[in-house]
């Protein structure tokens, strides 16, 4: 039986291992911190970590077996191709009117929020993961009560916050030498970015439902 220590430890290793890889949630983290500064890394995480933490809770209680079917896989996997491309097309569109100002109109905070929420929904791996690996850490877990599920989650979350601040705040102090033709450039990747995973994702769906 693993210690609870070990638990975190092993789990924020893991954690930080698949959020060091590039994906949407990245993306939006890359782009919404150049337009929006720092805090737009923990008003994403904060989406992200809603949609995990419900799926955290689903898979507790017993629906891992579900996440595994291909069924579930491809209507996930197209339906996220549907967002990230929706999502890709805007930062496209956006691109002429876009520049490095970072001031906030009011209520415009919770835009991060449902990006990180959205990116992380829309990823089939996303799902995947937490059917795999996070269903084994959850038996694991299970075998120390409460603490044990609080010591696998709060270590998976705490690698999504390392990762993902420090992304947003190199960003964040990199604005000061970047001009807005070449915030516009990163905007134009991260948009072809998202449309192209959204692409492979939607193939994805596809193969598994047929």
């Amino acid at each position: 039986m693993w210690s609870l220590l070990e638990i975190f430890v092993t789990s924020f290793g893991v954690g930080l291992s698949g959020a060091l890889m590039p994906g949407p949630v990245l993306t939006v983290t890359i782009a919404e911190a150049t337009r929006r500064g720092f805090w737009a890394g923990p008003l994403i995480v904060l989406g992200h970590g809603i949609i995990e933490f419900s799926l955290f809770i689903a898979l507790v209680l017993g629906l891992g077996s579900l996440l595994k079917h291909n069924l579930v896989f491809g209507i996930v996997g197209i339906g996220g191709a549907m967002v990230l491309i929706w999502m890709g097309v805007g930062m496209m569109r956006g691109l002429k009117e876009a520049t490095l100002k970072l001031e906030l109109k009011e209520g415009e905070r919770s835009r991060p929020v449902l990006a990180g929420l959205l990116t992380s929904v829309s990823n089939p791996y996303f799902i995947i993961w937490w059917a795999t690996i996070g269903l084994w850490y959850i038996a694991l877990s299970q075998r120390q009560g409460i603490m044990g599920l609080g010591s696998f989650y709060t270590g998976h979350i705490m690698a999504d916050c390392v990762w993902y601040f420090s992304v947003a705040a190199a960003i964040t102090v990199g604005k000061k030498i970047m001009n807005d033709r070449t915030y516009r450039w990163l905007i134009g990747i991260c948009g072809v970015f998202l449309m192209a995973l959204g692409l492979y994702f939607g193939s994805t769906g596809i193969k598994a439902l047929m």
